[in-house]
């Protein structure tokens, strides 16, 4: 499992690479194939730099096993950014809705990405493109962490601000909405919830996901014979 340092904001200096480009205003298919690269050292620092500077909650050091993507067209532009990691620890929706207990949820918990980073960078005007982005990334994402860390994944998840944003892209994508989050955050010094209420997707990997994951000892499956 990689650490990546102390969970929080980090600091990001940003240069002309990031600013702002001409806008992008096709088809998806004008754009095909569209490649997700696994970022590498030479290119965290843009990667960091386009999430600081155009996603709303900035960029943060991800502790636990987690991935990093571009998303390139077939011209090699950049169109998008992606972070893959470790899942919330606890939420209700999802946790009623796998049905396992939390001696299971403790054992198992390492079977689900969350999807914590989705940037279209704000140039980029192409309608489809950010569902078709999440169908692929759902084919590949299951054979690189399987790369990276030994085990192949069996759901997928993503928390969406319902104040922001309705999942449009996450629905379009089939991915199923569970309910809200309970939008309690960290507590002020009156006990009162500072959290964002979230509404929370997820994305079976295997058709049978809710047994897998209360399975006693979780299968590591191959990707080319799950049943």
């Amino acid at each position: 499992m990689h650490r990546c340092g102390r969970r929080g904001p980090r600091t990001v200096t940003t240069d002309t690479r990031s600013d702002s480009q001409t806008p992008i205003q096709c088809s998806v298919g004008d754009l095909e194939p569209l490649r997700l690269t696994l970022i590498e050292d030479s290119d965290s620092s843009l990667w960091r730099q386009f999430i600081q500077r155009y996603h709303y909650l900035g960029c943060r050091v991800p502790v636990g096993a987690n991935l990093r993507y571009f998303v390139h067209s077939a011209k090699d532009q950049i169109l998008a950014c992606l972070l893959w990691t470790s899942p919330a620890w606890k939420m209700a929706a999802r946790d009623r809705w796998i049905g396992w207990s939390a001696s299971q949820r403790a054992r198992n918990l390492q079977y689900i990405v969350n999807n914590s980073r989705f940037l279209i960078l704000p140039w980029i005007e192409v309608k489809g493109l950010a569902s078709t982005i999440l169908a692929r990334s759902a084919r590949q994402l299951p054979h690189d962490w399987c790369q990276h860390y030994g085990y192949t994944p069996l759901l997928l998840e993503t928390l969406v601000d319902v104040s922001r944003f309705n999942g449009t892209c996450y629905r379009a994508a089939n991915w199923i909405a569970l309910g809200e989050t309970a939008g309690r955050g960290r507590m002020d010094r009156h006990h009162k919830a500072l959290g964002t209420l979230k509404r929370i997707f997820v994305f079976p990997l295997h058709r049978r996901v809710q047994q897998r994951l209360c399975a006693t000892v979780p299968p590591n499956l191959s990707l080319t014979n799950a049943d």
